[in-house]
C-alpha cells in the first residue's frame, strides 16, 4: 500500500451489533439489565468485605480487588454500547477507540494476574497452613496486587503504542461492540507483524504462564486435600476452592482463545459472543458464584441488607 493511501483515520464503527436494528431495544435492556448487576453485584462483595472484620483476610482482600477490576472491565465497554444504541450511532473515536484497546487489555490483565495469586493463597492456606500467615503477610498481598496492575500496564502501553504506529485505509467497521485490541490489527493496512508477534507474546504471559500456575497449585492442593483423613475436613478444603476453581473456568474457558491466532473468525455474531464471554459474562456471574459458595460472604451480605432495611 502506497503511503499516499493511508491515512491515521478519525473515528470506527462498532457494527458487532448493528445488523439488526429490530432487535436494538433488546439488547439495550439486556445489556443494560447485566451492566447493572454486574455493578451492584461486585459493590457488594467490596461493601462486604470492607465491612465485616472476619472478612479481612488475604483471599477477601483478592476477592475485593477482582470485584474492582470487574468493574471496571465491564464499565470499559458496556456504557458507549448503550450509548450508541441511544444515539443510533455506531462510531466512536479514534482516541475513544484506543482508549478502550488500553483499558480492556489493562483491567483483563489484572484479572489474568489476580485469579493466580488466588491460586497461590489457596495453595498455601491449605498445603501449608501452619505458615499461612506468615507468607500471605499484609505487605506480600499489597505487593501482588500492586505487580498484578503494574505488569498488566506495562503490557497495555506496549501495545496501545503499537497500535498508534499503525495506518488505517478506508475499512473501518469493527465487527465488535467495543475496540478489541486483534481486529483493530486485522483492519490496519500497514505492517502488522510486530504488533502480532506482540500479541501472541501477551496471550502467553497472559494466559498460558497463568494457567499453568493455577493447574499446578490445583494438583497439589487436590493431593494435600486427599491425605485430609476427615472427610468433613476434606469437603471443608474443597469448598474453599471451588468458587476460585469456577471462577477460573469461566474466565479461561471463554476466552483463552480469542488472541491465540490471527485468524479469529470475521462473523460480527461470532465476535460478540466470543468478546461477551470473557468480558461481560464472568463479571457478572463472579460476585454470585463467590457469594453462593461462602458463608461468610452471604452472613456478611445478610447484615448489610438487615441495615439497610433497618436504615429505611
Amino acid at each position: 500500500m502506497e503511503p499516499a493511501n493511508q491515512t491515521h483515520i478519525s473515528e470506527f464503527f462498532l457494527m458487532g451489533l448493528a445488523y439488526v436494528p429490530e432487535l436494538q431495544p433488546l439488547i439495550f435492556n439486556v445489556f443494560l439489565l447485566m451492566y447493572l448487576i454486574t455493578i451492584m453485584g461486585n459493590l457488594l462483595i467490596i461493601l462486604a468485605v470492607s465491612i465485616d472484620s472476619h472478612l479481612h483476610t488475604p483471599m477477601y482482600f483478592f476477592l475485593c480487588n477482582l470485584s474492582f477490576t470487574d468493574i471496571c472491565t465491564s464499565t470499559t465497554s458496556v456504557p458507549k454500547l448503550l450509548l450508541n444504541i441511544q444515539a443510533h450511532d455506531q462510531s466512536i473515536t479514534y482516541i475513544g477507540c484506543i482508549s478502550q484497546v488500553y483499558s480492556m487489555l489493562t483491567f483483563c490483565g489484572v484479572e489474568s494476574c489476580l485469579l493466580t495469586v488466588m491460586a497461590y493463597d489457596r495453595y498455601v492456606a491449605i498445603c501449608q497452613p501452619l505458615r499461612y500467615t506468615i507468607i500471605m503477610n499484609p505487605f506480600l498481598c499489597i505487593l501482588l496486587v500492586l505487580l498484578s496492575l503494574v505488569i498488566s500496564t506495562i503490557n497495555a502501553l506496549l501495545h496501545t503504542l503499537l497500535v498508534l504506529q499503525l495506518f488505517f485505509c478506508t475499512e473501518n467497521d469493527i465487527p465488535n461492540f467495543f475496540c478489541e485490541l486483534g481486529q483493530i490489527t486485522k483492519l490496519a493496512c500497514s505492517d502488522t507483524f510486530i504488533n502480532i508477534i506482540f500479541i501472541y507474546l501477551a496471550t502467553i504471559v497472559f494466559s498460558v504462564i497463568p494457567l499453568s500456575g493455577i493447574i499446578f497449585s490445583y494438583f497439589q492442593i487436590v493431593s494435600s486435600i486427599l491425605k485430609i483423613p476427615s472427610v468433613g475436613g476434606r469437603h471443608k478444603a474443597f469448598s474453599t476452592c471451588g468458587s476460585h476453581l469456577s471462577v477460573v473456568s469461566l474466565f479461561y474457558g471463554t476466552g483463552l482463545g480469542v488472541y491465540m491466532s490471527s485468524s479469529v473468525s470475521n462473523s460480527s455474531s461470532s465476535n460478540v459472543i466470543t468478546s461477551m464471554m470473557y468480558s461481560v459474562v464472568p463479571q457478572m456471574l463472579n460476585p454470585f458464584i463467590y457469594s453462593l459458595r461462602s458463608k461468610e460472604i452471604k452472613g456478611a451480605l445478610r447484615k448489610i441488607i438487615v441495615g439497610i432495611i433497618y436504615f429505611l
